[in-house]
């Protein structure tokens, strides 16, 4: 492990899924630029899938380093990470991860950054911090509103969220609770998440924008007792790669806001019957799609086994089926597309938001349904409705595909997306001034 002298350096140590990894990452480049030095820690298996993702213009600036995990044979080094892992493991990696602070505190005794950057899970990373006199910060990589939301929960469960239009169904509740336990083995999850905001010195930074979530910062900032600094979207650079040429040649034959992009993330996995739910929909809305297929871990079926009989025939030239992945960015700015069916995480949502995409909401799990509730609130798009049981329904998603992309009303909602995201990129450098203002006044004062 090399170490770094001179220049102010930060150490980020994000919860060990995607969905974290990239915000951090994102983050870090935008410090580089900045004239910061970047210290990168996540495990081995998660760091290979790091590197991939950075240019040669970051590789000086920002340093990869390795965090050991304690593991036996219910947790081999390539489950030290989310994707993909098995659902019964994750409290063992919860464990593990909250078992590697010895691990961390040779780092931090090696590299002696001047910041550290923790995520929500993690108190035990800022006390490693303190107990070297290095300045601790909590970057939340999740929105206003679902940590408002989560921590009103906790501190007052029956007075209600003041923002009427954000709110659980009854058939979301058991498993926003169960998410905000977790395990009875395990330290609970809203344990870790308050004491991490406690232990945030000054401020907190999250990944979001005030033209997206203002008043829903300030209630955050009342709620958690600190300045809540935004950070911006954060969306992803887009790289261009030869074997995304297929899928923009189907783009390009397609009309303007044609075309509905459908993904669901890297961690999400369908069921059978709403994969039906929504390849019926499809056929019964006709219209153009890219549906990024992912079969659930250990389901050994072939993408067409995975949909429909006869779906791919009947479809034709309306759609375009993408195994495993996409090139989601360069999908959302193309001039064909018109909406994005989404889960609603909240990377997904920033992302859809900065090229001014309308979102069509289906939400599963997580902050997802408060995301969506948010997506509909500030007019950047629509939720497809479940029934009381949770349940998908294919006429509904036909309908709000429609609406969105072939229906006026659809222009309206395509405006506003366009709207929110000019003002959002105008935001942009103001709100990474703010980032780099607070590290550099809370190093100041630990000096």
């Amino acid at each position: 492990m090399e170490t770094r002298r001179g220049g102010t350096s930060v150490l980020m140590l994000p919860w060990l899924a995607h969905d974290h990894m990239s915000p951090f990452l994102e983050l870090a480049k935008r410090l580089k630029e900045k004239n910061f030095h970047i210290y990168f820690c996540s495990t081995k298996v998660n760091l290979i899938s790091v590197e991939k993702m950075l240019s040669e213009k970051y590789s000086h600036s920002i340093q990869l380093v390795e965090l050991h995990l304690p593991f036996g044979p219910k947790l081999p080094p390539h489950y030290h990470t989310t994707n993909g892992l098995p659902s019964h493991l994750m409290p063992i990696l919860k464990m593990a991860f909250q078992k590697s602070k010895p691990s961390f505190l040779r780092i931090l005794n090696t590299l002696n950054p001047d910041l550290v950057m923790f995520d929500f899970n993690q108190p035990w990373v800022s006390t490693a911090a303190s107990s070297l006199n290095i300045p601790s910060i909590l970057f939340l990589t999740f929105g206003s509103v679902f940590t408002s939301f989560a921590l009103n929960f906790l501190e007052n469960p029956d007075t209600g969220y003041p923002f009427q239009s954000i709110h659980l169904h009854e058939f979301e509740k058991p498993a926003f609770q169960a998410m905000l336990e977790f395990s009875p083995n395990v330290v609970k999850d809203r344990d870790l998440v308050c004491e991490s905001i406690r232990l945030s010195r000054d401020v907190i930074l999250i990944k979001t924008s005030r033209e997206i979530e203002g008043e829903y910062i300030d209630y955050l900032s009342m709620l958690a007792s600190k300045k809540i600094q935004p950070v911006g979207p954060l969306v992803q650079e887009i790289v261009d790669k030869d074997e995304d040429i297929e899928v923009m040649r189907f783009l390009w034959k397609k009309d303007e806001y044609s075309v509905v992009y459908i993904s669901f993330g890297s961690e999400i996995f369908l069921s059978k019957e709403d994969r039906e739910e929504i390849a019926h929909g499809l056929e019964l809305s006709r219209v153009n799609f890219i549906w990024v297929v992912r079969p659930p871990v250990g389901e050994k079926t072939s993408v067409e086994e995975a949909l429909p009989e006869g779906f791919l025939d009947r479809v034709g030239d309306l759609g375009m089926i993408v195994e495993g992945r996409a090139p989601q960015a360069k999908i959302l700015m193309h001039s064909s597309t018109g909406g994005f069916v989404s889960h609603c995480g909240w990377n997904s949502v920033l992302e859809s938001i900065k090229f001014g995409v309308p979102i069509i909401a289906m939400p599963m799990h997580l902050d997802q349904p408060l995301n969506a509730r948010l997506v509909e609130d500030i007019g950047v798009g629509m939720e497809v409705k479940r029934d009381d049981n949770g349940r998908l329904d294919r006429k509904e998603i036909a309908r709000v595909m429609t609406r969105i992309v072939v229906e006026k009303n659809g222009k309206e909602v395509r405006n506003k997306a366009r709207e929110l995201s000019e003002k959002i990129t105008a935001k942009e450098v103001e709100e990474i001034g703010g980032v780099v203002e607070e590290v550099v006044q809370l190093c100041g004062k630990m000096k």
